[in-house]
């Protein structure tokens, strides 16, 4: 559980970079391509966790202030993971679902089991998709712009799609953002569904607290008494819409792009903070159907234009000519990127055989991506010293 950045961790950091953080989900399988659990590869580093599905872990780094310091840490502590399942018989998976398969084992958890109930035979959607966080250090006075701007960067997701493959039928090109926004959560779609612009922190709240209690009125109907529902969840924990102003922990949290191989990830981290960064130096304004950043301004489009980019990301991936070329004009080098999900189009709906060593395939893409980006400095992936690890760390589901 993370806490907040205090106030000393603040100070020291006034007038420096902003820093971020990620969180990645990878499905654990064996050496035949079946789906297992982590078992003591949890063990293997700091920032290692377990999922709310038994096949499923995450690994987190701790705030970094550039990104030489990100991709050291985070190949750090995934190598460490990975000579651990290497003596284990086991493979790390970044595809954004397992592609195909049956029913996928929640681990025991109370939280867990309040959401199956609420959400009924919709929350498997969920078991079924691993995705990527990005947490980035909120700006006194600037959490707003932050937080639109991040919104109006939910596009980006295409840059990293990485299956499009739901039970082995093609869904969309970002299978995971189908299946999460708008299957899961179809009964309560203020819960999953990306948020409009808001004008103030006070609007943020006001969103925040009629969707935690429309959670509740649900999570009543289904049976669970009101206090005991309100004793497992908080407010801030019932919205998982893509972007979020995190109040407890001083961040502004982009959770919009499946998992993907850790350079992506790095790279998009990268270019998000950067664009985040300059935004709040120069302010936006929102206005027109075209967005654009510039050395002088950041323009958002309108909220309903921006909606039909998000739509083509999620259904069409970088094959959307307009989806090039608004993530173009928000400053993003879309060349530089080569989603997963592009090759997984070419594949034939695969059998539950043939989806086993697609997994596999991409394990071996996984630990060669590995491989070429080695930290650059001796990084073994432990914690930095001078940092809290728990910071920058909310509940993910």
């Amino acid at each position: 559980m993370a806490v907040p950045l205090d106030t000393e961790t603040e100070s020291t950091n006034e007038g420096g970079p902003i820093r971020r953080s990620v969180e990645i989900e990878y499905w654990v399988i064996d050496e035949r391509g079946r789906l297992t659990e982590p078992g003591d590869l949890l063990d293997a580093s700091p920032g290692v966790e377990r999922e709310f599905v038994a096949p499923l872990l995450e690994i987190k780094t701790t705030p970094c202030e550039s990104t030489d310091e990100l991709r050291d840490e985070l190949f750090g502590r995934l190598g460490r993971v990975l000579r651990r399942a290497e003596d284990r018989g086991k493979r790390l998976v970044p595809l954004a679902t397992p592609i195909h398969c049956g029913p996928i084992e929640d681990r025991p958890n109370e939280r867990t089991r309040i959401q199956d109930r609420v959400l009924g035979e919709n929350f498997e959607y969920v078991r079924h998709c691993a995705g990527t966080h990005v947490h980035i250090e909120q700006q006194p006075g600037r959490e707003i712009d932050q937080l639109n701007t991040l919104v109006a960067l939910d596009p980006a997701l295409a840059l990293v799609n990485s299956s499009p493959f739901f039970r082995g039928t093609k869904l969309a090109t970002d299978a995971r953002s189908q299946l999460y926004r708008r299957l899961a959560y179809a009964a309560l779609p203020n819960q999953g569904e990306l948020w409009p612009y808001v004008p103030d922190r006070e609007a943020w709240a006001r969103r925040v607290d009629r969707c935690y209690e429309a959670f509740l009125t649900e999570a009543v109907i289904a049976g669970f008494d009101r206090e005991y529902v309100q004793s497992h969840f908080e407010p801030e924990g019932t919205a998982w819409t893509p972007v979020k102003l995190r109040d407890r922990f001083s961040t502004v949290e982009w959770r919009s792009p499946d998992t993907a191989l850790p350079s992506q990830v790095v790279r998009l981290a990268d270019e998000i903070t950067d664009i985040v960064e300059h935004a709040t130096d120069v302010g936006v304004r929102i206005e027109g159907e075209t967005g654009h950043v510039r050395n002088d301004s950041v323009v958002l489009p309108e909220f309903e234009a921006l909606e039909s980019y998000v739509d083509a990301a999620i259904r069409d991936g970088l094959s959307s000519g307009p989806v090039r070329s608004y993530l173009e004009r928000m400053g993003f080098d879309v060349a530089a990127y080569d989603p997963l999900s592009s090759e997984l189009l070419s594949v034939a709906e695969p059998t539950s055989s043939e989806a086993r060593a697609l997994r596999l395939r991409y394990a071996d893409r996984l630990e060669q991506d590995l491989s070429r980006g080695a930290p650059s400095t001796a990084s073994d992936g432990q914690a930095h010293p001078s940092r809290d690890e728990s910071s920058f760390r909310p509940n993910s589901r």
